[in-house]
């Protein structure tokens, strides 16, 4: 038996799959948490990643192995190859008065145009204008930016700071690989390759980028002879895990939402609302993105005083539409729609209608509502949806998935739960070693066929229109 290892090297934690080349079966897995916060000292990824592969029970045996990693973060090293100062992550918004700069110089709709994406706090382009301004000592010694994933493969190659026990391949910096989907999020990459001249815009002086490797493509070995795939960004990774092809929409409910689709042609939103991203085989992943998802749960089940299954059993016990109670969940602000200062709203509330299963039914409808918003964003650039794949653990709950069915308008499929970027990354690697790329089975644990109820949609746009009117 070949077996392979995928990685997600998320936001949380690192997770380790390793699998059988062949059949894609699991063979073994382990993990180890990542430190909390905005900025994080890479080496703390370093450390995680090597205590996720000794829990998997190591590499020795492994033929290939690819990483996938939270996109966007920056990590800034010198000519030594070291880290500058801590990577700002994704959800660092320090950078947002940056991106509104970015935005104006260059002008969004150019943007767009250029890279297939509008400046926001979350890209990499944003975060070194943010260290030009704001540190420009630091920003002066800025030799090479990577991302994560770049710089945990540079590593797992035997690359690092000069002197660097475990780095006894040395501070090559021209070693330094990414993929394109990982690229894509960066603000200064897209169709035609980096636009150097929006580096340039953002950091104020040219660095070295890593080289965007091809689907599938080996950028190297380990010290112990490890193929080593190009990695991919984290929703590339999803993808790529859930074998999903043009027509597929991704509809995931973790901590934010996100709602991403397998396209054969590239997306340039001016409106910056769908992210023009590429996927990790070639083809393009126009992506939106929800500030608000599980946690509206999270949030209902403890006003409730109840675990998620009773919350989804009271939801159940409700009509559809609860009655006319209408909650719109932007409880941190919204990204889509883009109302960063606006507030969460509860409608609608009768002596009837304020009752436990319709606040339970208004908070499942209004997570799902918000994020059909998104599928109604990503099909607004020309995206056909024929199918929806839902992920995330809330998708495993009955009533997110009945209620699911009603408010989406296309036929859905619910995966069983997985560490589907893990996964996407193990198929990478497998793809690096073999020159095709894997097809292993995806299990299922539900198909729904759409049974709309408009009115639910319609109530939720209702209400979405008084906010945007107060903001």
């Amino acid at each position: 038996m070949t077996l392979v290892a995928g990685v997600d090297s998320s936001t949380q934690s690192c997770k380790v799959v390793i699998r059988d080349a062949a059949t894609g079966a699991l063979v073994r897995s382990g993990r180890a948490p990542h430190p909390d916060g905005t900025e994080v000292d890479p080496q703390a990824w370093w450390r995680a990643l090597q205590e996720a592969i000794a829990a998997a029970g190591g590499l020795d045996d492994v033929a290939a192995v690819s990483i996938a990693g939270q996109q966007h973060g920056m990590v800034a090293l010198d000519s030594d190859g070291r880290v500058i100062r801590p990577a700002l992550l994704w959800n660092d918004t320090r950078s947002a008065r940056a991106a509104r700069d970015l935005a104006e110089e260059v002008g969004a709709s150019a943007y767009a145009a250029r890279t297939g994406v509008v400046p926001v706090a979350s890209f990499t382009a944003t975060k070194l204008r943010w260290l030009r301004d704001a540190e420009p000592a630091n920003a002066a010694r800025v030799a090479a930016v990577a991302l994560p994933h770049d710089w945990l493969s540079w590593r797992l190659r035997g690359y690092g700071p000069a002197g660097a026990a475990d780095a006894p391949r040395g501070p090559a910096l021209d070693e330094l690989v990414t993929d394109r989907s990982d690229a894509s999020g960066t603000a200064y990459w897209g169709a035609d390759g980096y636009d150097r001249d929006l580096l340039v815009q953002a950091l104020g002086h040219d660095a070295v980028l890593p080289r965007v490797a091809g689907p599938g493509e080996p950028i190297g070995e380990t010290l112990t002879g490890v193929v080593v795939g190009p990695g991919a960004g984290d929703n590339a990774g999803a993808a790529l895990g859930l074998d999903a092809q043009p027509g597929d929409v991704v509809v995931s409910i973790g901590t934010s939402g996100t709602v991403f689709a397998v396209t054969e042609d590239p997306v340039a939103d001016a409106s910056g609302t769908v992210a023009g991203f590429a996927d990790a085989s070639g083809n393009w992943l126009p992506l939106c993105a929800t500030l608000n998802a599980a946690r509206v749960l999270d949030w209902a089940a403890g006003l409730l005083g109840v675990d998620h299954d009773e919350l989804g059993r009271l939801a159940l016990e409700a009509e559809p539409g609860a009655s006319g109670l209408v909650l719109v969940p932007y409880f941190e602000g919204e990204r889509t729609p883009n109302l960063p200062d606006a507030t969460a709203s509860l409608t609608g509330m009768t002596l009837l209608s304020a009752t436990r299963p319709n606040l339970a039914r208004a908070a499942v409808e209004g997570l799902l509502c918000g994020l059909a918003d998104g599928l109604d964003a990503v099909r607004s650039q020309g995206v056909e949806a024929r199918r929806v794949l839902l992920i995330g653990g809330a998708a495993q709950n009955p009533a997110v998935r009945e209620i699911a069915a009603e408010v989406f308008d296309v036929p859905i499929a619910v995966p069983a739960p997985g560490e589907y970027v893990a996964d996407g990354a193990a198929r990478q690697a497998a793809w690096s070693l073999t020159g095709d790329r894997p097809a292993w089975a995806v299990e299922l644990a539900a198909e729904l066929e759409p049974g709309t109820r408009p009115e639910i949609r319609a109530a939720y746009a209702a209400a979405t229109a008084r906010i945007a009117a107060l903001v």
